[in-house]
């Protein structure tokens, strides 16, 4: 008997490759794809994803898209609030896993897997320890498509939003990035691959800097 589970989902490259892997697992189904979105902005939590292309991409994926819409500026325990009330109605129907595309944080995982326990949910890595220049080049790879819609400048030029994520974008990455951004370098949206029954069209706009320091590339 199959394994159900809903797969945390930001529509970026990781979790995109984290669902490519359960696809080739035979004891794992997704029931949903789990995303927050800010209210009011109507985009994808920290990776300013308009909800529009956020649901093109669901639809492609061939999965149901769960929105949990958090507020402008949220706080830690309205997001824990807001994703166990999401968690615990998957829970009610039977379903006990979440997987995640984390990498190698070991904090975050560990704080997500103390969070689930709360719950009696458990946790999923497919990706887990693999190192990231392994999986950015299978991503590529593999088929999958990508552009970079938010950069942290702290660490990269504002010209790397809007890029292409392809090998010319990793070869241009200074050394001291990780290749998947894992450290928050930058994030991702993922418009076709092998996961999707279509590429979901997209068109670059206006790059727009916030609190002094993310530099945001729209897509619509």
């Amino acid at each position: 008997m199959k394994e159900t589970a809903v797969l945390a989902w930001s529509g970026g490259k990781d979790c995109a490759l984290a669902l490519e892997a359960l696809k080739q697992n035979e004891n794992i189904q997704i029931a949903a794809l789990l995303t927050t979105v800010t209210e009011g902005y109507d985009r994808v939590s920290m990776h300013g994803v308009r909800r529009e292309l956020l649901a093109e991409q669901a639809a492609a994926l061939g999965y149901p898209l769960d929105e949990v819409v958090i507020p402008q500026n949220c706080g830690n325990d309205i997001y824990e609030q807001k994703m166990r009330q999401a968690l615990e109605k998957y829970k009610s129907r039977g379903i006990e896993s979440a997987v995640f595309g984390d990498l190698f944080l070991k904090d975050v995982r560990e704080y997500r897997e103390e969070r689930m326990r709360r719950i009696g949910m458990r946790c999923l890595f497919p990706l887990w320890g693999t190192p990231t220049s392994h999986l950015a080049r299978q991503f590529i790879r593999l088929g999958f498509r990508a552009v970079v819609v938010c950069v942290d400048t702290h660490v990269l030029g504002r010209e790397f939003a809007g890029r292409e994520y392809n090998e010319e974008f990793l070869r241009d990455l200074p050394s001291d990035a990780d290749p998947c951004g894992e450290n928050g370098e930058f994030h991702s949206f993922v418009y076709d691959g092998p996961v999707f029954s279509r590429p979901v069209r997209v068109q670059r706009g206006e790059k727009v800097l916030r609190d002094n320091r993310f530099c945001f590339c729209d897509l619509f």
